[in-house]
């Protein structure tokens, strides 16, 4: 099983002007998630609220499989893939995963290559890849069993007094365990880390 690092190089190879990838998008954010995207176009994508308008963003949501940006055929009001071209993001492709189990969740990625547009055999392999992602068959984040259980313990509700008395350990010990926790899963906040361990089957 591939680590996500390793994926990461193949699709570099593939889409060397950038990538961004979002893995099992339920309601509210990714489990995980991996921006490769030049920073002065995050930038101007973020500060211009493009997310709302972006035909590949509308595509990913009502389609599965890998297509050109240029083949999209949505309308493109806010010109997003003209001005992405401004800062190098020449050709563009999107790639969205999603099975009949899944129960809404999706994962999706847009990438970009500076000089020549993406091949049939590259939208393959960015979907190969992209699908063996979305089934979680990369390295698991190597928890402690007593990690889980104090994740687990808070994900279902408690303090972190209470997850100290019932344990026997000091309110630190209980943090330093979610915290290492959280590290691990490559969490923004401990809700998020529950999520992604829950969605892990971890807890």
């Amino acid at each position: 099983m591939a680590t996500l690092q390793e994926m990461k190089e193949r699709f570099d190879k593939i889409a060397d002007a950038g990538f961004y990838l979002a893995l099992r998008v339920g309601f509210s954010f990714p489990e995980e998630e991996l921006n490769a995207l030049p920073s002065n176009w995050v930038e101007f994508y973020t500060a211009n609220g493009l997310v709302v308008h972006d035909p590949s963003l509308k595509w990913v949501y009502g389609n599965n499989g890998a297509v050109r940006s240029s083949d999209i055929g949505l309308p493109d009001p806010q010109q997003i893939l003209g001005r992405a071209r401004v800062f190098g993001l020449q050709h563009g492709a999107v790639v969205s995963v999603v099975t009949p189990a899944d129960r809404g969740r999706r994962s999706y990625g847009l990438f970009y290559r500076a000089q020549s547009p993406f091949t049939d055999e590259h939208l393959t392999a960015l979907h190969g890849y992209l699908r063996e992602l979305h089934s979680g068959n990369t390295a698991e984040p190597g928890l402690t069993a007593a990690e889980v259980e104090a994740l687990q313990m808070q994900a279902g509700g408690l303090r972190l007094k209470q997850i100290a008395g019932d344990l026997g350990i000091s309110e630190s010990a209980v943090k330093a365990r979610l915290n290492n926790a959280k590290r691990k899963l490559g969490a923004r906040t401990l809700a998020h880390a529950a999520s992604l361990a829950a969605g892990r089957r971890i807890i």
